[in-house]
Formats: C-alpha cells, structure tokens, sequence
C-alpha cells in the first residue's frame, strides 16, 4: 500500500479465505479437514507443515553459520549481506521467506535493517529448475528418457508388483500403472509423498504404506527423471548447466575480487573504485527437480532416493589459509578475515550456496544460487567463457593465488558428497575427498556450461535425442587427444 503522494509504501495485514462453487453455483467458503476457513491453500502453495519445516531449516543454517562459525553476523543490519532468490512457483517463494524468517528473525535484524529483497525471474528465463517449458530442445531430451524409461520399466518385476498393490485403486479407465500411464507413475509417487506428510487427515488405503511399494517407486521415478543427467552431457547443459556455470562463476569472481580488495589500503577502501564486498549467503528457494538434477549433473547424486520434503543444498566455498599471500596493505581487514573460525584447521569458510525444496500442498514438476547476468543477449546464463580464470587479477600487482588454494564443498541435507572428477589427487583437499578444488570444480561444470542457453534450446531438434554412448558426468570433458581414461 502507497500514501496518497506514492512517495512511501505501507504494509497492509489481511486474511485470505478462499471460495468455491456451492449449490446452484453460488459462492461458498472453502473449508479445511476439520473446517477451517483460514488458511487453505490453493494447489501449489506451502501448508503449514511446510513452513514449520522449512523455518526449522532457517534455523538450523542459523546455528551452523552465526552460532557455530560466526561466518554470518548475530544480527542483520545490511540485507547486501545475504541475497536472497526463488523461483516465482508460489510454494518456492514461500520457502525462502520461511527459511530466511528462521535464519533472521525480526529480533536477530536492527531496528534500520532495510526490508530484505528477494529476486525472481520470469518463467521463460528460469533457470533455477530444468525448464522443458522455456528449453523446447530440454522438453525434447526428456521426453526420450521418459519414453526410455517407459520401455524399461512398464513391464518389470517392480512394475508388476505396483500394480498388484494398488492398481485397483486407479481410475476405472486406466487400471494399469505405468511410468506413462494416466496418472503417470511419478504423479501417483507425489500425490503418495504429500499424504505420508501430512498426517492421519491425507491418509490413503493401507495398500499405500508399504516400504517395499515406496522403494519400487521411487526407484523407477528416479530413473525417469535423472538418469538423463547421468548419462547425456546436452541433457546436463540444458538442465542444469546455466544454473551450475552461474555458480562456479560468482565462487572465481569471489576469489578475484578478494585479491584486489587484500592490495587495497584502508584508506582507499571507501573510495568509488573499490570493488564491492560480494555476499556472504546466497539463500535460493528452489524445487526437488533442481536438487536431484544438480547432484545428478555432477555425478554425486549415487543412489539416493526421490529428494524429500525440505531437501537442502549447500554449496560452499573454503580457502586454505596456509597458501594465503595477503599484501601488508591489507592490514587489519586480514587479520578480521583470519579470525573467523573455519570447519577445518587450515580451511576458511568464504561463501556459501543454500538451495531447498519446500513441503508442498500439491506438487508441481517445475532448482542455489543467485544468477548473475553477464550477457545481454542471454539473461538466463553466465557463458562458460564468462568463468574467470585463475591469477586473472584486476590489479596485475595483485599477489597470485590459485584456484588450487581454495575448495568447493557440497553438502545434500547436511551429508557431504564426492564428485567423481574431485577424487583424483591433486584435485581435492588431502585426507578428504569432500572437498573440491575450485579449479577441478570449474574445470567439470564447464564440461556442460551452456555458451547460450536460449540458443542452444533451440538446437539439434532434428538430432537423436539419446546419446550414442554414455557421457558419464562429474567429470571434465575429455577430447579424443586426451582420452586415455582416469
């Protein structure tokens, strides 16, 4: 709400209740299990459950990042601390307010902390999920694995034995459950999960609860959705390569812009040419499909089941403070930085990537971190020329650190993950192969960044859609010189 001049916006607290059709067609008020009349929720959007759930996360970051580490302040002054992004599917926006109320709450932010902003995108330029509705190439590749899914799957053991349970209770003219069946086998997995969620009052038959049926569906709904990631090298750079490319981005320019703000003097750090202190946080309101589909880009998603209600991903990025080389003109700023515990004795915390998923009212098949738009043409995607490369100082006197002095740690619901290409020596932090140089990092999401995501969405759609040979991923991309295995 605006003053009458529109020079100053005021809150306005209201309560939504929802209507619907009654007798003759006349307006109702739609009503709860018990009869509720205030907050229902339409399809799409959180249910109470998922804000409890996805504010403990909040919590839980709080702990770990301001209690623990001290890496973020006690309390918020400047919301620039933190960015702040979700995609614009109602349930994902309401997450990240959740989560971010739970990490921030209004007594942890002083009195002239300005209203925290959080960035959303238009649909078509979304790229924090696998996006077949914008990529018409995407739409193409997944539907071939889903085809291929259907071959696999439709007639097997696990199949058979899901149909012996439950398949009296689909509707009359689709008794057979199948991957492509009406409903398709992942509809009936989400409309399963939702209920298990949610308590006696979403309780379906007893035929439902079986752990065996669970795990039959889960695996070939998983199959479905994400062997294409782990096998098509196009499939990862249209699903998840523009998100990923905007990750190792924004982690080299970090590094870069710490060496020069390391040679500015004191004096001059106030001056217009100083760079900007980038984020400590980047806190993305995102989907399963983004989650499972990341992890699955970067071979680490193994053989994890469907990602559950209020999934989180954290990306972080450490340095090694034993190859550190700061100028004398850094002074105290340095000795600040260096004071700040780390996770490790000889790694410090610089930057971290949360992405989750949300406990959901109905589940819509749409994915950390805050996108930076480097190109014009494509505001979707930092090109993977656009990634920086290592000792490509701004100040040439600027002293040289290598990207093999800092390391990428992702953590899958608080469980650190291997990549494949991280486990060679020399590419992870000796004694844990958890943790990632940032150069191998860099060097395997380029293996599927996209130059020009719009563009390339709108190529080969005349080209087989299966690849002829499997593109194994969480691995540098390899030429046919080099190709002499790993």
């Amino acid at each position: 709400m605006s003053t009458p001049d529109a020079s100053k916006w005021e809150p306005l607290e209201y309560k939504r209740q929802l209507e619907t059709f009654g007798v003759d067609d006349m307006p109702v008020t739609a009503v709860g299990p018990r009869g509720e009349t205030d907050g229902v929720c339409l399809p799409g959007e959180l249910t109470d459950k998922g804000r409890e759930t996805t504010m403990a996360l909040g919590q839980r970051i709080r702990r770990l990042y301001v209690d623990q580490l001290e890496f973020l302040p006690d309390k918020l002054s400047s919301p620039l601390a933190i960015h702040l992004r979700s995609t614009p599917i109602p349930r994902a926006l309401e997450s990240t307010q959740q989560a971010f109320y739970g990490l921030y709450p209004s007594t942890s932010r002083t009195p002239d902390c300005p209203t925290p902003t959080i960035s959303t995108r238009a649909i078509s330029e979304e790229n924090l999920f696998p996006n077949e509705g914008s990529c018409k190439r995407f739409a193409q590749l997944a539907a071939a694995f889903a085809d291929r899914a259907a071959q696999v799957w439709n007639d097997s053991i696990e199949m058979r034995y899901i149909n012996r349970k439950i398949g009296k209770w689909m509707p009359e003219n689709s008794k057979t459950i199948a991957v492509d069946g009406k409903p398709r086998l992942s509809g009936i997995m989400d409309t399963l999960n939702a209920t298990l969620a949610h308590g006696p009052d979403t309780k379906l038959p007893s035929e439902f609860e079986g752990a065996k049926l669970r795990q039959y569906i889960d695996k070939i709904a998983v199959s479905e959705w994400y062997d294409g990631y782990k096998e098509s090298r196009e499939y990862r750079m249209l699903g998840t390569g523009s998100l990923m490319a905007e990750m190792a981005t924004r982690m080299c320019r970090h590094v870069e812009q710490q060496q020069v703000q390391n040679h500015i003097l004191p004096s001059e750090s106030s001056r217009p040419e100083a760079p900007p202190v980038p984020p400590r946080l980047y806190l993305a309101g995102a989907h399963d499909t983004t989650l499972a589909g990341t992890l699955a880009s970067l071979g680490a998603f193994g053989d994890n089941p469907w990602p559950p209600y209020t999934s989180h991903l954290a990306i972080e990025l450490f340095r090694d403070k034993s190859h550190s080389n700061p100028s004398p003109a850094a002074g105290a700023a340095n000795n600040l930085k260096d004071a700040n515990p780390s996770t490790s004795a000889s790694l410090h915390p610089q930057q971290k990537w949360f992405t989750s998923i949300p406990l959901i009212g109905q589940h819509l098949k749409p994915t950390p971190p805050t996108p930076t738009n480097t190109s014009s043409t494509n505001p979707a995607h930092a090109p993977t020329s656009s990634l920086p490369l290592a000792n490509s100082q701004t100040d040439p006197s600027a002293p040289s650190v290598p990207l093999d002095s800092y390391y990428v740690r992702i953590r899958y619901n608080d469980v650190p993950v291997q990549i494949p290409g991280c486990k060679i020596k020399g590419n992870h932090l000796s004694g844990d192969r958890s943790f990632c140089t940032l150069r191998a990092f860099r060097e395997i999401v380029e293996g599927f960044a996209p130059k020009d995501w719009r563009g390339q969405c709108r190529e080969n759609l005349r080209e087989p859609s299966l690849p002829m040979r499997g593109e194994d991923a969480g691995w540098p991309v390899v030429t046919a010189a080099e190709d002499g295995g790993y």
